[in-house]
């Protein structure tokens, strides 16, 4: 079963850096996309980064020039770099790994437990 376990989370500054990763297992890495999502309390989870197989990455525009995704196929792993915290980036972080199929829906979602990022003075 695919499993993705999330870490790096926690307390920091405004302006702060902190990296998140998040490890998988029960699937073949290297051909998924990958993502990280985030949701602050009483709002809509929302997309903050995605990195396809091929390397090609997405952000939303809160933080384009601050957060940086990439990924280690050899450790299965995929990171969220983020630089420059702001107030409004708290949220519980989540991993997501998008597995294609043969069978419709021709794709599933597979999520991790989510890790928490607090930044405050």
């Amino acid at each position: 079963q695919v499993q993705l376990v999330e870490s790096g989370g926690g307390l920091v500054q405004p302006g702060g850096s902190l990296r998140l990763s998040c490890a998988a297992s029960g699937s073949r890495f290297s051909i998924n996309t990958m993502g990280w999502y985030r949701q602050a309390p009483g709002k809509q989870r929302e997309l903050v980064a995605t990195i396809t197989s091929g390397g090609s990455t997405n952000y939303v525009d809160s933080v384009k020039g601050r957060f940086t995704i990439s990924r280690d196929n050899a450790k299965n792993t995929v990171y969220l770099q983020m630089n420059s915290l702001k107030p409004e980036d708290p949220a519980v972080y989540y991993c997501n790994l998008q597995r294609r199929l043969v069978l419709p829906p021709y794709n599933a979602d597979y999520w991790g437990q989510g890790t928490q990022v607090t930044v405050s003075s």
